[in-house]
């Protein structure tokens, strides 16, 4: 009895210290005194189901504080099912906030922003006040994250007032650092300093040291943007030493970051580069933690720009090769992942540790030359590694971004730019948009691009150029002289290379045309019209390959799905969602007359779910190549098929026409099936189209591109892929 009456007491003060941890900003020692917690509740049956999801929700803000935020969430969802099934409404809308915040941290704020909200309305609705104040402060935030900053300051305002009503002091502290947070981002320095002098003051009076930390970072940055850049350094590693004493590791990130630039500005550019390491590295930790979650990686990686800044500082020291190896670090990092999980394979040591003699000897094992493109907001930065010949390096200075003249060349060519944005009539400095893009890409190169062949890793935007379609001083189309083929980084590329023998699928055809649409609907579009081309197009396929496609309202997704990771190639025709490229199929059978959106949407997520053996995938559907345009690259259908396994994707970049895309495939399967190379047979079938009567314009054979390696299929006389 003894025992347990001790073991009981453990419980109890295991629980309060870690109450005090948290609010001290301890979040390691609060970790462990929660997890000591749930541990003698277990063995001892002390805890009520309530006193459980407090301590995981306890638990998850700390695990939140440690940058470990998919295990935050996770506990977060633990304590609110609790919560919703004890009717404990308070508890259950202070935790909505607290997954918003963790969605936050991960890079979702419309998810973070719909949580804020549901948390808000319940605060009100119960009358706490506490509550109501954080709501608006997270609110606030996350407005202001998405552009929204007159009603984020206003929430911001809101929480001050309702701080210094409950008299709150961390909530007016965390009010104060958001409105100094928000004069800052104006460029209103004097005043943003005010605020966080506020923040700082009450944080050291209530002991908050995580607050403490951040508002020495904030005015650490503040000062170096007014040019006193000793005091800001000194603030900043004021709160680098607090982040490292409470385990805060996105705190550390950050002092990390802006120590780094703040550096950078003093014109100490061997100190800027350390400090911008280790954010990187401050920054792995954190992202190797969030484990198989895609979308989470991606929504991560592109709330931070640190790879970009170190490598064009690296640029600026004339340290060429290292900056290509920081680039191609932060290039496609998630899609990577995907595919060392899917092939049981890992990146060569050097690569992964950054080392630029490291991306050198891997580049040589390329078969053909490759251009690596990184661009900046004052150049264009391209590298090009021939197999086994020394490096070539260019610089071009920039007059308008590689987007602006890339929707340029769409307008030229008359097609739609397929991320956004409106169309425009075609103004007079745009007719020579192609040849613009060729003499800042590939004339600075073209000297020692050898043989027939060229590899581009593109960088963001650069992934929409149609570089066939690019005009050289000759008026040529690039296509003419080079097979080209893209790639999502090096690294990819090299996977795709020493991916296991065998791994890919020998034989079999998935062949899908012309679903079934006319009861499907997408919020924002027009009802989806037929496409009997596609339909023929896949029979003209399935009659040489022997192999019956799904067509009409037999090509369902579960149909699809069921079929997808059983063969060597996969083709589809069908229609592409504009931004995504995600592909409208058949809807389920058993769905209702008006169909759901995920009983036809073949989504991204969908494809990642579904192992693919195919050497070959043709996605003959509009903008099946476009995307996201995000940190992690372009983020689309055609990544996901990379990512599921794919060896090799052909994809479109804009919306296609249906006879010239008949015409097109029929030429590019005419060559295939004869043992060509897919680069070899898209290239044919550029050539034929260009030189035919009908479909010689630009928009009818410059839309499709080879992603990936460039794989040769065994068709078999009289059997099947």
């Amino acid at each position: 009895m003894l025992i347990s009456t001790n073991r009981k007491k453990v419980c109890l003060c295991s629980h309060h210290l870690g109450i005090a941890a948290l609010e001290r900003g301890e979040f390691k020692t609060a970790r462990d005194y929660f997890e000591l917690n749930l541990k003698e509740a277990k063995e001892t049956g002390n805890r009520d189901s309530e006193g459980k999801a407090n301590t995981y929700v306890n638990l998850g803000n700390a695990y939140h504080s440690l940058g470990e935020f998919k295990k935050a969430l996770e506990l977060h969802k633990m304590g609110l099912g609790i919560f919703q099934e004890t009717g404990n409404r308070d508890s259950e809308g202070k935790t909505y906030v607290n997954l918003g915040n963790a969605y936050h941290s991960l890079g979702e704020f419309k998810k973070a922003l719909e949580l804020y909200q549901m948390g808000l309305r319940i605060a009100k609705e119960t009358g706490n006040r506490d509550s109501v104040g954080n709501a608006y402060v997270n609110l606030g935030v996350a407005y202001w994250t998405l552009g929204v900053r007159e009603k984020g300051s206003d929430y911001f305002r809101e929480s001050l007032r309702v701080a210094k009503e409950t008299e709150n002091k961390d909530l007016e502290g965390t009010a104060y650092g958001l409105l100094g947070a928000k004069c800052h981002l104006l460029g209103d320095s004097k005043n943003a300093i005010e605020f966080y002098q506020q923040c700082l003051s009450i944080a050291k009076v209530t002991g908050n040291k995580d607050l403490e930390g951040k508002a020495e970072g904030i005015l650490g940055v503040a000062y170096v943007r007014l040019g006193d850049l000793k005091k800001g350094i000194e603030f900043q590693k004021q709160c680098l030493s607090i982040a490292k004493q409470t385990g805060n590791k996105s705190s550390q990130m950050c002092a990390f970051k802006d120590l780094g630039q703040a550096y950078w500005f003093f014109g100490d550019l061997s100190r800027a580069e350390e400090f911008l390491k280790s954010s990187i590295n401050k920054m792995e930790e954190i992202r190797v933690l969030l484990q198989e979650k895609d979308e989470w990686k991606i929504s991560f990686r592109n709330k931070f720009k640190t790879h970009h800044y170190l490598w064009y500082l690296q640029l600026q020291q004339g340290k060429i090769m290292e900056a290509l190896s920081t680039a191609e670090q932060g290039r496609a990092q998630a899609l990577v992942d995907l595919m060392k999980c899917q092939f049981g394979v890992q990146s060569p040591r050097s690569l992964s540790e950054g080392l630029p003699e490291g991306v050198y000897s891997f580049s040589g094992d390329t078969s053909s030359p490759t251009i690596f493109i990184a661009e900046n907001d004052e150049s264009v930065n391209l590298w090009l590694l021939p197999k086994g010949q020394k490096w070539y390096f260019s610089q071009q200075k920039l007059s308008q971004t590689l987007e602006n003249l890339t929707r340029k060349l769409y307008n030229q060519i008359g097609v739609k730019y397929g991320v956004g944005g409106k169309d425009r009539p075609l103004s007079q400095d745009e007719s020579d948009a192609l040849k613009t893009l060729h003499e800042m890409i590939i004339a600075p190169l073209s000297d020692w691009i050898t043989g027939d062949e060229l590899i581009i890793v593109p960088d963001g935007p650069s992934f929409l150029i149609p570089y066939a379609a690019l005009v050289d001083h000759q008026s040529r189309y690039l296509s003419e002289t080079l097979r080209i083929r893209l790639a999502p980084s090096l690294t990819s590329l090299w996977l795709l290379t020493e991916c296991p023998e065998g791994y890919h699928s020998p034989s079999g055809a998935l062949l899908v045309g012309n679903p079934w649409v006319e009861t499907v609907r997408i919020k924002g579009c027009k009802p989806f019209p037929p496409l009997p081309a596609g339909e023929r197009e896949v029979e003209m396929i399935g009659q040489i390959l022997n192999i019956e496609p799904l067509t009409g309202k037999n090509a369902t997704k579960d149909q699809v799905l069921s079929r997808l990771n059983s063969v060597s190639l996969v083709h589809i025709a069908a229609h592409g969602r504009s931004g995504t490229g995600e592909i409208i199929l058949s809807p389920n059978i058993a769905s209702s007359k008006r169909p759901r959106q995920e009983d036809f949407l073949l989504t991204m997520a969908d494809v990642l779910n579904a192992p693919l053996r195919a050497k070959l995938v043709v996605l003959s559907c509009c903008c099946s190549g476009v995307g996201k345009i995000q940190a992690e690259g372009v983020v689309g259908i055609a990544r996901a098929f990379l990512g599921a396994g794919a060896r090799s994707v052909v994809a479109t970049l804009w919306a296609i026409d249906d006879d010239a895309t008949l015409a097109f495939m029929k030429k590019f399967y005419e060559h295939l099936i004869a043992g060509q190379s897919a680069s070899k047979s898209l290239g044919h079938a550029m050539k034929w189209m260009r030189e035919s009567d009908d479909f010689k314009a630009v928009k009818h054979w410059a839309p499709f591109v080879l992603i990936g390696d460039d794989v040769t299929m065994d068709f078999g006389r009289g059997r099947s892929v």
